[in-house]
């Protein structure tokens, strides 16, 4: 891992660019935010931790009232694990012999929960002899993996429970595309179909006497539905500490909570070759764009218009005071997990000055 960008009590401007920067308020807020939102609901949170890459922030999200965090790779899970979080579900499929053993020697360290939806897997999981809890994953919308409602979970629900050191803890039933359908009513009625998906497959397992004890799902973008649904009793909502351009396209109704912009690129003015134009040095290295550019945070008359490997192109408007030679900028990422991943370190900052700088331990944990 690189040396941090900055130092403690170090300015904000004078932090080396580019640099992926938290801004303590917020982020606290976001986290108190959720913890409120669903103080007193008979569903309890598992935060993701795939959004954030980060032990330190897991364990704060942990003190707010999570039960632990889910991942989608088994070495996001280690190093959450070696970070000194207890209680990790691999909320992804885990596949081959090199990751399974991975696993198993994670379960001898931790509580240990991942996802299946072949009876392969499971038998796969059972030789590892790793005692772990597994989940069935149900296709609810998302078009990747899962199985239909109804039968093939309770035949894969039977192969778990036929297993000793295997516990079936439950169905995983997460609508990733709902997140970011704009309209509230739209994102509504999606969760409802999953719902529908949940409660037909649960009543079947419950005919043939499997107790399904949880049902985890849900995101930033839904989670409220989900809790007031009353199918799902564990949420996974990871973006909502941060947020992003494409989050702060939704349409935040009730009973969704609304978040603050927390996460930033800090970018430095490298070039001026107009009063029309500026070029910073956050490209495509610094920030993703898979859901759209990134935006100028609190610059009217800024469009971050263009990006190439090294270099953003930001557009001034004619209304707007061009900005100086060496001048830093805010960027608001498109989308905050794949850029978080593009970071060794947290600069967190709180009114200007750096508070904290904490690794982000699970940067490029593909495996």
């Amino acid at each position: 891992m690189r040396p941090a960008a900055a130092a403690v009590g170090q300015p904000l401007d004078a932090v080396d660019t580019p640099a992926l920067v938290i801004e303590l308020d917020a982020f606290e807020r976001n986290l108190r935010t959720l913890a409120d939102s669903v103080k007193g609901r008979p569903v309890r949170v598992r935060a993701h931790a795939k959004t954030h890459k980060c032990p330190e922030i897991g364990k704060r999200q942990v003190v707010m009232g999570a039960v632990g965090v889910c991942c989608q790779k088994v070495s996001e899970a280690e190093a959450m694990v070696e970070g000194g979080i207890g209680d990790v579900l691999v909320s992804n499929e885990v596949v081959g012999a090199p990751k399974i053993e991975r696993l198993a020697a994670l379960a001898r360290r931790a509580r240990v929960g991942v996802c299946v939806d072949h009876p392969d897997n499971v038998a796969a999981l059972a030789a590892s002899g790793a005692t772990l809890d597994v989940y069935i994953e149900l296709e609810v919308g998302m078009g990747r993996c899962g199985v239909p409602s109804g039968e093939p979970v309770l035949a894969l629900a039977r192969g778990i429970a036929s297993h000793r050191n295997l516990r079936f803890a439950g169905l995983q039933a997460y609508h990733g595309r709902a997140q970011h359908i704009r309209s509230t009513a739209d994102r509504r009625a999606a969760i409802e179909g999953a719902a529908r998906a949940v409660r037909v497959t649960e009543e079947l397992l419950n005919k043939h006497g499997i107790e399904c004890p949880i049902v985890t799902g849900a995101g930033s973008g839904t989670y409220m539905l989900e809790v007031e649904n009353g199918a799902w009793n564990e949420i996974q909502p990871g973006s909502y500490i941060f947020m992003d351009v494409d989050y702060g396209r939704n349409e935040w109704a009730a009973p969704l909570p609304r978040f603050e912009q927390s996460l930033f690129v800090l970018t430095t003015v490298m070039s001026t070759p107009a009063p029309s134009r500026a070029i910073v040095d956050a490209g495509l290295k610094a920030s993703s764009i898979d859901s759209g550019m990134p935006t100028v945070w609190q610059r009217d008359g800024y469009n971050y218009a263009k990006a190439s490997d090294e270099h953003g192109l930001v557009e001034i408007g004619a209304s707007a005071k061009a900005p100086r030679l060496g001048e830093k900028l805010l960027l608001v990422p498109g989308h905050c997990d794949p850029t978080v991943n593009l970071y060794d370190w947290y600069v967190c900052v709180r009114d200007g000055v750096v508070e904290h700088v904490w690794p982000i331990t699970a940067r490029g944990a593909l495996l």
